[in-house]
């Protein structure tokens, strides 16, 4: 076993070896059956999988992987994190609406000034929602937009009208009713691109456009001429380019709230993490079937 963490519970008589994703792997991996995936330490960590000629299991402690499909051996099964980031990423949209629709950004801006000026501000309560990706992260945050009294219209792929859900191909006739749009879409062919012109420009004046999922789904330029006349506002934790450069005009749009990709890796994460890879070890280790194989 190859594991993030050393107090990570794998059964008796297993050997486990460390790797954080930070330094160098250990040096004799040729045993290794069992790989869990460091969390968000960039490049490298996945680089190891085609170095680990015993390997037999993948376990990402992400939600998103399809940049790891590519890099399996025949062979190799894959799972994913699943419903480790749900209440992370929930807590983290949820905050992105409120500081957009509550204005947060000017009070901390008069905060630093010592300044005192009052103005009443948007809400979220009575506000319609279109939540676009009806995974268990966005039923997780379909909950705390209830919970706020605002007014849920889901989207997935595909309809299911039996359960309420729209799908994307309705899109065009959802968003002029949408007060938010709320995005949780992974990165794949079919979601790229997505929210293009034509689908904010569809938006009404002063939508609110919240992006948790990936970058790739918005068109970043579409966005940024909706948003530069202050027609449309945004509230990213994920871009395309990601990171945005530094220089991107997009950092300065009033209106714009920006976060760098952090929804996911709250202090519930962790605890969650690991019990979810004990859980995966000890399965391995007895025959049984894993949770979360997406892959092969």
């Amino acid at each position: 076993m190859l594991l993030p963490w050393t107090d990570i519970e794998v059964p008796e008589r297993v050997e486990a070896a460390y790797y954080d994703g930070l330094g160098s792997p250990p040096g004799d991996l040729a045993d290794v059956e069992f790989y869990v995936l460091p969390y968000d330490r960039g490049p490298e960590p996945p680089k190891l999988i085609k170095e680990l000629p015993s390997l037999r299991v993948v376990q990402s402690l992400s939600a998103g992987v399809e940049a790891l499909v590519p890099l399996l051996p025949a062979g190799v099964r894959l799972a994913n994190g699943r419903g480790l980031h749900d209440l992370s990423v929930a807590e983290h949209a949820l905050a992105l609406i409120h500081a957009a629709q509550r204005d947060l950004p000017r009070w901390f801006a008069q905060q630093a000034r010592g300044s005192w000026v009052r103005e009443h501000t948007r809400s979220l309560a009575d506000s319609r929602v279109l939540l676009v990706g009806y995974g268990s992260i966005g039923q997780a945050i379909e909950r705390q937009l209830v919970a706020a009294e605002a007014v849920v219209t889901r989207v997935a792929s595909r309809p299911r009208p039996d359960e309420g859900i729209h799908g994307v191909g309705e899109l065009a006739a959802l968003l002029p009713q949408a007060d938010i749009v709320v995005l949780v879409l992974p990165d794949t062919p079919a979601t790229r691109g997505l929210i293009g012109a034509e689908q904010l420009a569809a938006l009404p004046d002063d939508a609110l456009l919240v992006n948790v999922g990936r970058g790739t789904a918005v068109d970043t330029g579409a966005l940024l001429a909706e948003t530069r006349t202050g027609r449309l506002r945004a509230g990213l934790d994920v871009v395309d380019p990601e990171p945005l450069p530094a220089d991107h005009p997009l950092w300065t749009v009033p209106g714009v709230v920006i976060t760098p990709h952090i929804a996911g890796g709250s202090a519930s994460f962790y605890p969650r993490a690991k019990k979810l890879a004990a859980e995966q070890v000890r399965r391995y280790v007895r025959g049984e079937e894993l949770l979360n194989v997406v892959a092969p």
